[in-house]
């Protein structure tokens, strides 16, 4: 039974909205390059240009997650999706193979989930709501496809710390044949109760190939993990500084929790499924 106000197809398109909001710059189903490749276009970079040790300092927060197969953590993300500006905070759950996430959402919507696993499920990522909502039961999305993606700026395939660096070496990769960036870093940068290294760059004006402002990647100087990026959007005609456009932030890594098929399924006796 729907509820009185709302068509079936209605509720979907509600319900695909609100979980899609899930994954701005998460999941891991290889967008990027293999690691070996961009490992070689760092090497073939000029020793000269200041975006190369940047770049050499985030691939090696990519090789300090080497020989992690999974995680659990907190992850917070922070969007500028039109003029409205989105906070999700959520539990995550996250093996490597085959990529596998599951998240639980604490604010807003709290009790939403979401489970993605590569190569299971035709690929699809099954989720429920909360509320009234939840009267759909287990929804099955295309992570790509239109009602996923609606207020997002990323699609499921991105979420992780393995991801989030990748995709900011593919930027400053990119960046490598233009000129007037600033570099700075900031080895004692506290965040919360983590010390980092943050690794800003920026632009004075923007060119053709800059899609960013400024960029802030912080790595932890404990683990050596990529566990938070901002990026802040040019400054529009009535704004004097950059606003920020995207926060992603991972807290409370645990890297030795066991996580099996289960914490990936949706027959989980501890799911709301």
């Amino acid at each position: 039974m729907t509820h009185p106000l709302l068509t079936r197809r209605q509720l979907l398109r509600n319900c695909a909205s609100g979980i899609a909001a899930t994954f701005a710059m998460t999941s891991g189903g290889m967008l990027w390059a293999d690691p070996t490749e961009i490992a070689s276009r760092i090497e073939e970079a000029s020793e000269s240009h200041p975006l190369t040790p940047m770049l050499q300092k985030a691939y090696q927060s990519i090789e300090a997650l080497k020989e992690i197969t999974g995680y659990t953590a907190l992850f917070t993300k922070q969007e500028k999706i039109g003029r409205s500006f989105v906070k999700s905070r959520m539990e995550l759950k996250l093996r490597e193979e085959p990529f596998s996430v599951y998240l639980k959402f604490l604010e807003p919507s709290a009790g939403r989930e979401v489970i993605y696993v590569d190569g299971q499920n035709n690929n699809l990522l099954q989720a429920h709501e909360t509320g009234f909502r939840a009267l759909l039961g287990t929804v099955s999305l295309d992570p790509k496809g239109s009602m996923a993606m609606d207020g997002n700026r990323h699609p499921v395939t991105l979420i992780g710390m393995r991801n989030l660096a990748t995709g900011v070496i593919e930027q400053w990769l990119s960046e490598l044949k233009l000129t007037g960036v600033t570099v700075n870093t900031f080895p004692n940068t506290r965040m919360e109760n983590t010390t980092c290294e943050m690794i800003e760059t920026s632009y004075a004006r923007p060119q053709q190939g800059v899609q960013f402002q400024m960029t802030r990647l912080y790595i932890d100087s404990e683990t050596g993990f990529p566990i938070r990026l901002q990026q802040y959007e040019f400054p529009g005609r009535r704004e004097r500084q950059a606003s920020l456009a995207e926060d992603y932030q991972y807290s409370k890594i645990d890297t030795k929790a066991t996580l099996q098929d289960i914490d990936f399924s949706v027959k989980n006796p501890k799911y709301a499924f």
